[in-house]
């Protein structure tokens, strides 16, 4: 199915469920696949241009998501699966769906749709109402008095509570659609709806604030958002957070904002404890996922993220585009065409006329970056309208103080995204004298002799300055040949040597037991990983070595 590097005999199944909901997709992967090669093939089968958009979630044996890394071995992450599904969904929801063509917009829709089903779409009954009549539009097509008689919506889900009420609305709303609409068109009107929600592009995570209340954590292209009772309480923009980590199943974000009322800089800290500690990992890392894609300039730029401390810390480094690097593709294909059709032999001008750049227009301008639809549904740091409500939880507070000096000294790496640098003048190592260059030739002449008499003061001046310059060369070298005579203790002097054994007796033990043919080994043997080392590292490298010793033709 996939094209691989070296040919292997064992291949794994796995089930790939789509959005629909009866729609399944049988494939095949062998040890040295990646997430990407799976993801791509599937993209492929569906016809999906905008891969970026999607990826591929799992469950693992302690009933913890997952989402499939595309840069590491699909065996190395699914160890434990069996069987092995996965379920093929939106990750990343864009801010404009309507950039997305093809069965890529489609995809949004059915995602969304499932979300509405799911109850993660949260809406009014209104707002539920018009999202269902353009279901049932989509499904069943113009109203018709002759088949759509009685109850008919009662047989489609449309919402989660599905209630009499809700599906009369659903009705009313559907007879007074104009008739003839095509499917596009029904499509983009319940994208318009949908991606105006607070809720639109959340995946919940249920999480307890600093008091134990349940509340649910939304992550989503804007920023991160808390729930409670289907209202969003807090939420935090991306360009205030200024740090992510996790401490066991506490997921704490760093946030730095300008106060309103006094215009001054200010640092937050708020923590949110999940149920455990594979659920915090797993938040965390979604949260560091959708920062990087929404905010990054392009994927070279991100650095290695840590988290969860140093001793059973995580790292993550980000793969795949960044938005704004498919925006930038798209905007260039744009002014690719732009120029071909302006160059085209009907449209070109006379040799007389002087040819002007056009800006871009139309379809080429709503590609640009700064275009993107911000939310103004974002309340004030520290003075949320729902804070005044005692009912309501209040703002979350800081975490410890312990808690707080332990994250600020710690090696991790903040998380800075700036477009530009600031250099002083004194990092350039050059220096001009616009005062001489400000005089003129008369003056340059006539102060000729105070310039000779400059210029003896400072041969004077450099001679005492180099006498004085070596005998601070002589004491610095002698202060370096006694550090250097000492004899300090180094921990690489006894880490390299140990760390160099203990890989040699790794590799003489991996040997063995590959090359072993005994049966103890055999469930050893067995294991994916050995499986995927034998596969893909250990078999070449022999075959490489008995053909260069000429044991092997």
């Amino acid at each position: 199915m996939f094209k691989s590097r070296t040919e292997g005999s064992v291949v794994f199944k796995c089930t790939v469920r789509l959005l629909e909901e009866p729609d399944v997709l049988e494939c095949e992967f062998q040890p040295n696949h990646k997430g990407c090669n799976l993801l791509d093939y599937v993209c492929e089968q569906m016809d999906i241009k905008d891969k970026d958009y999607f990826g591929l979630r799992f469950v693992d044996v302690t009933r913890q998501r997952h989402w499939l890394d595309i840069s590491k071995l699909i065996l190395k992450q699914v160890k434990d699966v069996e069987p092995i599904v996965f379920s093929f969904r939106v990750k990343f929801f864009p801010a404009d769906p309507f950039r997305l063509t093809g069965n890529s917009k489609i995809m949004i829709y059915q995602q969304l749709k499932r979300d509405l089903i799911h109850g993660r779409l949260y809406c009014s009954a209104g707002e539920a109402a018009a999202l269902g009549s353009l279901i049932v539009q989509e499904e069943l097509g113009d109203y018709n008095p002759e088949i759509h008689v009685g109850d008919y919506v009662s047989s489609l889900k449309l919402a989660l509570r599905q209630t009499d009420q809700l599906e009369r609305k659903v009705i009313e709303l559907h007879k007074k659609r104009e008739p003839g609409q095509v499917d596009h068109m029904v499509v983009d009107e319940f994208l318009s709806i949908a991606r105006g929600l607070e809720t639109y592009g959340i995946d919940p995570h249920p999480v307890k604030d600093h008091r134990g209340t349940q509340i649910y954590l939304g992550i989503n292209y804007t920023g991160i958002s808390t729930f409670a009772s289907g209202k969003r309480v807090q939420h935090f923009r991306w360009p205030e957070v200024h740090k992510l980590n996790y401490e066991g199943k506490m997921f704490i974000a760093h946030l730095s904002y300008t106060d309103r009322e006094s215009r001054e800089p200010k640092k937050h800290t708020v923590g949110f404890k999940c149920p455990t500690g594979a659920a915090c990992r797993y938040v965390w890392r979604c949260a560091i996922e959708q920062m990087l894609f929404f905010t990054l300039p392009n994927s070279q730029n991100a650095s290695v993220m840590s988290g969860g401390g140093f001793i059973r810390g995580t790292k993550f480094r980000y793969s795949g585009r960044t938005e704004r690097e498919i925006l930038t593709e798209s905007l260039n294909a744009l002014r690719q065409q732009h120029l071909l059709n302006n160059t085209s032999p009907s449209k070109r001008k006379a040799n007389s006329v002087p040819a002007t750049p056009s800006s871009p227009q139309g379809d080429l301008a709503e590609m640009r970056y700064s275009s993107l639809p911000r939310s103004t549904m974002s309340e004030p740091m520290g003075c949320d309208r729902f804070c005044q409500d005692s009912s309501v939880i209040p703002c979350l507070e800081t975490v410890s103080e312990e808690a707080r000096r332990q994250t600020e000294n710690s090696d991790l790496p903040d998380y800075y995204f700036r477009d530009s640098f600031e250099h002083s003048s004194s990092e350039s190592g050059y220096t001009t004298n616009y005062d001489a260059l400000r005089m003129g030739p008369n003056r340059l002449h006539h102060n000729q002799n105070t310039t000779d008499n400059f210029t003896f003061h400072m041969h004077q001046q450099h001679n005492n300055n180099t006498s004085s310059s070596t005998a601070m060369a002589n004491q610095q070298n002698a202060i370096n040949s006694a550090k250097k005579n000492m004899k300090k203790f180094s921990i690489l002097h006894a880490f390299i040597p140990s760390f160099i054994f203990v890989i040699v007796v790794l590799a003489i033990m991996t040997v063995f037991i590959l090359e072993s043919e005994s049966d103890n080994f055999v469930t050893f043997k067995n294991l994916p990983e050995m499986m995927s080392l034998n596969y893909q590292y250990y078999q070449p490298f022999k075959d490489f070595l008995l053909r260069r010793l000429g044991l092997k033709s």
